[in-house]
């Protein structure tokens, strides 16, 4: 036995190291920290636009907390052939919100959740196939994906560094002020420490940004005073409708949500452990994909999905370790039971978050490059990059240009970009002739094999 212990992996860079709980508590809340309100938040704007009462929009934000910190577990550790095994952080997914509001505006919130749970069948099946149509995506399509992602994210993390959409002081020199000592103090820590404060310098810098927002008074204590000590989500609270237009719409937009989770689990493995994805890991994170929205149907709540922003800290960090996005994960399922918990994590700035964003998400769009450079950059690859991105990204930064198609496709393809981008990749990835130098390189590496 203690031979044992003295050879158990604690290394949080190993897929399986297990860190002491000194280093995986702060390196797991990073994680939270990094999508606690992005996870609340389009629940909040569909909540707002049914007019539910406050304790109703409570209550819900008690079950979408619950449903990620249970989906993302899922991801990590896997039940049966459902999760990706990967340090895959899950939660609700803005992409969803247009056509929620759409739908409900039709046939209620019953009508999104029969919508919902519909999609979220689809997307199991996509994941119980995907092995067959894994050769359309080789490493110039993912990465194109990935790269897509992290491009798309940029504003998002600009826009929390100012203070965050919508917010009365917007761009004021305060927000920015608290931004950069956020920024400055990740790259500090990051680069010039070692050991956790270097592993966990995202988790470092929001401590530091949030101790110098809280005496220039930008924090609010009301939430956490006003937070009922214990509470407990429950399935079913609201019915099920199934309306067939509402389950067309979903479904399309479940596609979507399977597109961003191949990139983001390509995003992990090429960030943090410099490889592609599996057959077995894609498969599996689809599944869960899947299999956790449809949970999240159960709890009354939107549907969830891999989360960008984490596979960012995994590539800046190199973090590996499942049992630090688990941590993580318990975490937000404490807070689903114990209120005041997730009031804590919900007052945290958006100008200290963005401060670590705006430099996460830029790491997405690296890991996408290194994805697309593992072959030549010349030719056929070049066109494959320059039409998907250029189309994709451009529609997603001029979304007007869609203007007078139905709305449907725009809400498909006029939001990040993302799928634009890789529906091009994988059609020229078809369509166009392999070049001699790439033919002559995958030859060799048969051989060698």
């Amino acid at each position: 036995l203690e031979v044992n212990k003295k050879m158990r992996n604690t290394s949080p860079y190993d897929l399986d190291g297990i860190p002491v709980l000194r280093e995986a508590i702060p390196l797991g809340l990073q994680h939270i920290l990094a999508m606690f309100v992005s996870n609340i938040t389009p629940l909040i704007i569909v909540a707002g636009a049914m007019k539910m009462p406050s304790e109703t929009k409570t209550f819900l934000i008690q079950c979408t907390m619950l449903v990620a910190g249970v989906n993302t577990l899922i991801q990590a550790y896997r039940i049966g052939p459902i999760g990706a095994r990967l340090p895959i952080v899950v939660g609700t997914s803005f992409a969803f919100v247009p056509v929620a509001l759409s739908i409900g505006s039709k046939y209620g919130y019953e009508g999104i959740l029969g919508a919902a749970l519909v999609g979220a069948i689809f997307e199991i099946f996509i994941g119980a196939i995907i092995k067959k149509i894994r050769r359309y995506f080789p490493p110039v399509v993912t990465g194109v994906i990935v790269l897509s992602i992290g491009l798309s994210l940029l504003p998002v993390g600009v826009s929390n560094f100012a203070g965050g959409v919508g917010s009365a002081d917007f761009g004021s020199f305060p927000n920015l002020f608290i931004g950069m000592v956020v920024l400055i103090t990740v790259i500090v820590f990051k680069q010039f420490t070692k050991g956790i404060t270097s592993t966990g310098s995202i988790f470092v810098g929001t401590v530091v940004g949030f101790i110098v927002a809280f005496f220039m008074g930008k924090v609010d204590l009301t939430p956490v005073r006003n937070a009922a000590i214990i509470s407990f989500p429950t399935p079913f609270t609201y019915g099920i409708t199934f309306h067939a237009d509402a389950c067309l719409a979903m479904i399309m937009m479940f596609i979507v949500s399977a597109v961003e989770t191949v990139g983001d689990m390509s995003g992990v493995t090429m960030g943090g452990a410099n490889r592609e994805v599996t057959d077995k890991e894609l498969s599996g994170g689809i599944l869960a994909d899947g299999f956790g929205s449809a949970l999240a149907s159960v709890f009354s709540v939107l549907p969830t999905t891999s989360f960008s922003q984490n596979t960012g800290i995994v590539a800046m960090t190199g973090i590996m370790s499942r049992f630090v996005v688990g941590t993580g994960a318990a975490f937000l399922v404490a807070g689903a039971f114990f209120p005041k918990i997730g009031a804590i994590l919900s007052i945290v700035p958006a100008s200290v978050l963005g401060g670590s964003l705006v430099m996460i998400f830029a790491m997405i769009s690296i890991s996408g490059i290194n994805l697309i450079t593992k072959e030549p950059l010349v030719g056929r690859n070049a066109v494959i990059l320059s039409v998907s991105l250029g189309l994709g990204y451009g529609l997603g930064s001029v979304p007007a240009a869609l203007k007078y198609f139905p709305e449907s496709i725009q809400l498909i393809f006029g939001g990040s970009g993302i799928v634009v981008s890789g529906s091009i990749a994988v059609i020229l990835n078809i369509v166009l002739p392999l070049d001699e130098k790439i033919k002559k390189t995958l030859k060799t590496e048969k051989v060698s094999q």
